[in-house]
This record gives structure tokens, sequence and C-alpha cells, in this order.
């Protein structure tokens, strides 16, 4: 189990509640994208190599979009503004992961999550307010240039 403390949501709410509804999407995009790349990069470097699964190591990335194999399994999950996955799309992993009955199980994707769950959400946290005023500063650039033009 982790615990955590998340100072500023508030601030955040109130700061995205001033974009568009595509400017909140982009920036939990990118937000999510920097946090979920950080478990991919950790799960990499934890998965097995050589025998079976050649490739499973480097097979981790983050995606907006879903394997065909896994998009029923989310549809049920139900809807969100934004999704952002991070896994792999080797189908060796879940069988490394938790083994079977020929295979011992080699965990490499939990262990990864477990070192990278804290830092994930620090770096939304310290970054997400940044974001917020750059994506706010390009709205405002924006509009003055086009106020311009129709002057």
């Amino acid at each position: 189990m982790m615990k955590f403390e998340f100072h500023g949501g508030k601030d955040l709410e109130q700061a995205l509640a001033q974009l568009s509804r595509a400017q909140r999407k982009a920036v939990a995009r990118r937000m999510l994208k920097r946090a979920g790349q950080l478990f991919a990069d950790r799960a990499n470097a934890l998965a097995p190599r050589g025998g079976g699964t050649p490739h499973l190591a480097g097979s981790y990335g983050v995606a907006t979009t879903l394997n065909k194999r896994n998009r029923k399994e989310a549809k049920r999950a139900g809807r969100a503004d934004v999704y952002m996955y991070a896994g792999t799309a080797d189908p060796a992993g879940v069988q490394q992961e938790f083994g079977n009955i020929r295979h011992r199980a080699q965990p490499h994707a939990r262990p990864a999550f477990d070192e990278t769950g804290l830092p994930m959400l620090r770096l939304i946290e310290a970054d997400m307010s940044e974001d917020i005023r750059k994506t706010t500063e390009r709205a405002r650039r924006k509009a003055e240039r086009a106020a311009r033009k129709t002057s």
C-alpha cells in the first residue's frame, strides 16, 4: 500500500478550469505521458532478458491506445476524459510477471511500479502547474495575435 500527500490540488483544479477542454486534455496527456515513461523505463530495465523472451526488455512503453487484445477489457472499465496506458504489448510479459506451470514468476512490472509510483505522482505535482502556466501563456499570446489580425 502506498501513502502520499498531494498538495495544491484545489489550485491545479481551478487553473485547469480556466483552460478549454482541449487544452485540459492536452495538459493531462503530457503529464501522464511523462509520468508513465518513468514506469516504462524502469520496467524495461527490470524485465528479464534472454531465454524465451528476448524482446520483453525494451517492449514497455506509454501510449493513449491499447492493443487489440486489451480493448475489450478497457471498454468494460468505463469512460474518462483522458486515458494513458503504460505496459507491454508482448504477451510474454504476463507469463514472465506471474509465471505458469512450466515457468517460475519473474516479477518486473510490479517492482517497477513500486519504485516509480511515488516519483510519478511527485512529477505530476511539480510539473503540472508549470505546464498549465505555459499553456495559459500560449493561449493568451494566440488571442493577442488573433486580435491584432482582426484590427
